[in-house]
């Protein structure tokens, strides 16, 4: 468990669809195929592109945006590969 890779697959009814997946070893096809890898052992972002655009390859803002639909899944790369990480809750204070 040291990778994380997301590709994002287009419907033929025009909307978009993800597969997360969690690798120990990365393969050729998963350069290809994969929008998105993220090494939790380096703390890198190897690939980050949607839609042949390349997003900002910034490890911490794109952990924290997979930490937010997939927390057990992140939490989980972090400790296997030695990290303590602690995100920032937001909350919503109403006054009523």
């Amino acid at each position: 468990m040291r990778y994380l890779t997301v590709t994002y697959y287009r419907k033929p009814d025009g909307r978009i669809d993800e597969s997360v997946s969690v690798v120990r070893n990365l393969r050729s096809r998963d350069y290809t195929m994969a929008s998105v890898i993220l090494d939790f052992r380096k703390l890198t972002v190897l690939k980050a592109s949607l839609e042949g655009r390349t997003i900002e390859p910034n490890f911490s803002r794109i952990a924290e945006y997979y930490h937010e639909h997939y927390p057990s899944t992140v939490e989980k790369l972090f400790e296997y590969n030695g990290y303590r990480i602690e995100f920032e809750e937001q909350s919503q204070n109403t006054a009523g």
